[in-house]
């Protein structure tokens, strides 16, 4: 596809001085890499004066006829910060996490050990939970409850008589338990 180029003095084939000049009105990259007057108009060489060489003297020397002078972006002023301040803040902010974390680890040991302590400490209570539980259950035994119910003093009954609480009227016959007392208990022992 082979497309005339016209520019807009209508002549074909060649290319007018604008034609490499980009779009969007910016400068090309050749223009902001070289230096004007000497200097240079980016980075940090911006501040410093490079040396020109006779080349480029006798080209600035017959250079346009001297009529306003060109403008050139100054470099910005240097800033000047105090650094002691900053570095005692991020000093002390540091130091301050630190101490933190040390802080939460010392608290995150001690918790565990006192769990450990109170871990062995449940354990021997269920142990002795669990041999009392033992105990009760031999004593509640009926067998149990008979013989120290033989070592009090205690004698069997026979059938037991009633009281009807709304009226007061007394069901079955009331007897004394008839019995000889057990030869350990306090009555069975002659006292």
């Amino acid at each position: 596809m082979n497309v005339d180029k016209r520019d807009r003095s209508g002549q074909v084939g060649q290319r007018s001085a604008r034609a490499g000049a980009p779009r969007s009105g910016g400068r090309t990259a050749a223009r902001r890499t070289t230096s004007t007057g000497g200097y240079a108009t980016q980075g940090s060489a911006a501040l410093q004066e490079q040396p020109m060489t006779a080349d480029q003297v006798r080209v600035r020397d017959t250079a346009a006829p001297a009529g306003p002078p060109q403008l050139r972006v100054a470099p910005p002023a240097p800033v000047a910060v105090p650094r002691a301040p900053f570095i005692a803040m991020i000093l002390v902010v540091v130091v301050g996490g630190v101490l933190g974390v040390l802080l939460v680890n010392t608290k995150i040991n001690e918790n565990a050990i006192r769990i450990g302590t109170l871990q062995q400490q449940q354990s021997s209570l269920d142990v002795q939970e669990q041999q009392l539980k033992k105990e009760i259950a031999q004593y509640e035994a009926p067998n149990n409850l008979a013989a120290q119910a033989r070592k009090l003093g205690l004698v069997e009954s026979g059938p037991p008589a009633f009281i009807r609480l709304p009226d007061g009227r007394v069901i079955g016959v009331p007897q004394p338990a008839t019995g000889e007392p057990a030869i350990t208990s306090p009555q069975g022992a002659g006292e």
